[in-house]
């Protein structure tokens, strides 16, 4: 029987790379595994909001709100793959994955990965620097704009999930446990 997996949480919190150790896993259990990355989706960065910070009055790209993500196309190919019968497991993946009521409602477990906000951002400022963006750009819209969506959109989404992953540690027994209940 074919499990919908849900996997959100905040900036860097280890969202995909637990979404891929999953898979992995999974897939060398033998099972045919469709991961949806959120990320996949953004609109063009012209077609993104842009919006104030109500601290600095500075206009930033929002790319930490619904609608920076073409959700339709999302969804389109989200409940494509819940259809598809040669996939046993469909991994969703990203930070609105448990916002959208829409997705949510179809989801057979929802996981939420958490980790604490100074580890994000620390994690978020070496991963963001390593693709040739400078620190202050990073910090500052981190502590414009995206601290603020998170405790919007992502943080409240927590309370809907079935499990809670610690993204600051070795996920390895929780990866063990959801591949486990997938199985049977």
């Amino acid at each position: 029987m074919k499990k919908i997996i849900g996997i959100a949480g905040g900036t860097a919190s280890g969202k995909s790379t637990f979404t891929d150790k999953l898979a992995e896993k999974l897939e060398s259990d033998g099972l045919s595994v469709r991961t949806i990355h959120m990320d996949s989706f953004f609109r063009p960065e012209e077609e993104r909001p842009h919006v104030a910070s109500h601290l600095s009055g500075k206009v930033y790209v929002d790319d930490n709100c619904p609608d920076t993500v073409d959700l339709d196309s999302f969804r389109a190919e989200f409940f494509a793959a819940a259809a598809d019968e040669k996939t046993d497991v469909v991994i969703a993946e990203g930070l609105l994955i448990l916002w959208d009521e829409k997705l949510k409602d179809r989801l057979d477990l929802r996981v939420f990965v958490d980790c604490a906000a100074d580890e994000r951002i620390v994690r978020r400022l070496r991963r963001n620097m390593e693709w040739g963006l400078p620190f202050d750009k990073i910090s500052a819209v981190y502590l414009d704009m995206v601290r603020f969506r998170h405790e919007q959109y992502v943080e409240p989404t927590k309370w809907t999930a079935d499990i809670i992953v610690n993204g600051a540690g070795d996920t390895t027994k929780a990866t063990e446990m959801i591949a486990g209940w997938i199985k049977k």
